[in-house]
C-alpha cells in the first residue's frame, strides 16, 4: 500500500536516481494505477531527456498525485518544463541525491515561493 497523503488517497511521485527511487519505494510510495502507469521513474545515464519531460508531464496531470519528489540534479535537466508548471497541486519538491547535494539557488519552486513573501528577493 503506498504512502497517502490527506484523506482523498493522493499519492507522492518520484523522479529520481536509483537509490533515491529505491528507499522510497521501500517506505511504501510505489504504487501502479489502473491503468497500469506507475508513480516513479527511474532515471539512469541512458534515460532520455524526453521520457523524463513525459513522465513529469504525466505525473502532473494524474489527478491522484499530489507531490512530485524530483532529485535536482535531474530537475536542472528539465528545468523548462518544471518552470511552466504553475499550479500548487501537485507541489514539485526538489530533493538531493546520494551524488549531488542539494543547492538551494538551484531551486526554481524555492525562489518563486521566496518571491510571495518577499518580491525585492525575485531575481
Amino acid at each position: 500500500m503506498a504512502l497517502h497523503s490527506a484523506v482523498k488517497g493522493k499519492l507522492i511521485s518520484v523522479i529520481g536516481d536509483e537509490d533515491t527511487c529505491v528507499g522510497f519505494l521501500l517506505g511504501g510510495v510505489g504504487e501502479i494505477n489502473k491503468n497500469r502507469h506507475p508513480n516513479f521513474l527511474v532515471v539512469d545515464k541512458n534515460t532520455a531527456v524526453s521520457e523524463i519531460e513525459d513522465c513529469f508531464k504525466r505525473f502532473i496531470k494524474r489527478d491522484d498525485i499530489d507531490i512530485i519528489l524530483i532529485n535536482q540534479n535531474i530537475a536542472e535537466i528539465i528545468r523548462h518544463v518544471i518552470d511552466n508548471h504553475n499550479s500548487p497541486i501537485p507541489a514539485v519538491l526538489e530533493i538531493p541525491s546520494k551524488d549531488h547535494p542539494y543547492d538551494a539557488s538551484k531551486d526554481s519552486i524555492l525562489r518563486r515561493a521566496k518571491g510571495m513573501f518577499n518580491p525585492d528577493e525575485l531575481l
